[in-house]
């Protein structure tokens, strides 16, 4: 099969024929049609959160169920599935305790991998997929079936960004009908964010962002009003739109310390800041204000909206089917697998919201 290999972090991706492996027990092999980029897999193949090479990286995939190891029973050959990072064992501490998005299980694929390349030597599955490839081998704990009526381009959202960002929302903050709410970045998390509150009933949402087209983007997902931070101070630009109290509800879609403080000093008294965006890597820290956190107020994290794979992709895959939720507005350009370096690029300079690499 052909696969974007990272071969030395920071340099462009090779296009080229490696091998997959079967899957062992408990694993499922899906043919994919399509995966989308995400700016962590932008983190990966520049190295930013190290690791090994060769890699393929890619995690927000959708495809075709061709192959199942022994043991499986959530899927058959020709189930039309999500592929997602999320993997849930079902029996460590927080799988037991309904947490299974923070899953602490062991699982075979952390330490193996399916791929290899045609001298049979290893390549890493990046972010525990290896989506920009033709076929993955994943647990079957990161598959989830989907309506024969969604789009696989549109299908692939569902596996990370569209998850993450409307999660945060729905179920970390689980936003109240009427509430005021912020959010940083309106990028593809982010414009997530931005209609998971629209859902959710909020009154007023606050886009951030520094460029006028995400802004514009972000209107067009139900934002309510528009702060350019390269403009006008974000945190006086929200208060002077909340009388001076703040919002009942901010979201730090970017993975900035910077990003961070703002957010948490967007919010009123009694209010809840939530940390969306993945940081570069595990040594970004932020100060806060200690005297401001008294008056009631949260900072809080969300790891990929605290997403239940098998409840939340069929709500929002329904949701859209009702045409309440917007996907194909997220995609901002279509590409062959021979051209996954140009999508990367396009996605660094800040032109895409999302990029979907077609197979």
């Amino acid at each position: 099969m052909k696969a974007a290999v990272c071969r030395e972090f920071g340099a462009p991706l090779v296009v080229e024929e490696i091998v997959v492996d079967a899957p062992q027990e408990g694993e499922v092999a899906v043919k994919v049609d399509a995966c989308a980029i995400c700016h962590s897999d932008v983190h990966l193949i520049r190295g930013e959160w190290g690791g090994t090479v060769p890699v393929v990286a890619g995690h927000e995939a959708a495809g075709t169920v061709t192959d199942l190891g022994a043991g499986v029973s959530r899927a058959e050959p020709g189930d039309r599935v999500v592929v997602s990072l999320l993997r849930a064992c079902g029996h460590c501490f927080y799988c037991i305790l309904g947490r299974p998005y923070n899953c602490e299980g062991e699982f075979v694929l952390d330490s193996e991998t399916r791929l290899h390349g045609k001298d049979g030597k290893p390549i890493a599955q990046g972010i525990y997929t290896g989506g920009f490839a033709e076929y993955v081998v994943v647990d079957q704990s990161q598959i989830v079936p989907i309506p024969e009526e969604v789009p696989m381009d549109h299908a692939c959202l569902l596996a990370c960004g569209v998850i993450t960002g409307f999660g945060a929302v729905a179920n970390t903050a689980r936003v109240e009908p009427g509430s005021n709410v912020a959010i940083i970045g309106a990028g593809g998390v982010g414009l997530n964010s931005v209609q998971g509150a629209v859902l959710c009933g909020a009154a007023r949402i606050i886009a951030v962002d520094l460029l006028d087209n995400k802004l514009e983007a972000a209107t067009l997902f139900g934002a309510t009003h528009t702060v350019n931070a390269g403009r006008q101070g974000p945190v006086e630009a929200v208060l002077a739109l909340t009388q001076g109290r703040g919002v009942d509800y901010a979201f730090a879609t970017v993975g900035s310390s910077m990003v961070i403080a703002q957010a948490a000093q967007m919010i009123r008294k009694g209010g809840t800041a939530v940390i969306v965006g993945m940081p570069p890597n595990e040594d970004v820290d932020f100060v806060l204000n200690a005297h401001h956190l008294t008056w009631g107020r949260t900072v809080k994290g969300s790891f990929m909206g605290d997403t239940r794979l098998s409840v939340d992709v069929p709500r929002l895959a329904g949701l859209y089917l009702q045409g309440r939720l917007k996907l194909d507005e997220l995609i901002s350009g279509r590409y062959p697998l021979t051209r996954i370096n140009d999508a990367i690029e396009a996605i660094e300079r800040g032109e895409a919201l999302r990029n979907v690499i077609l197979f």
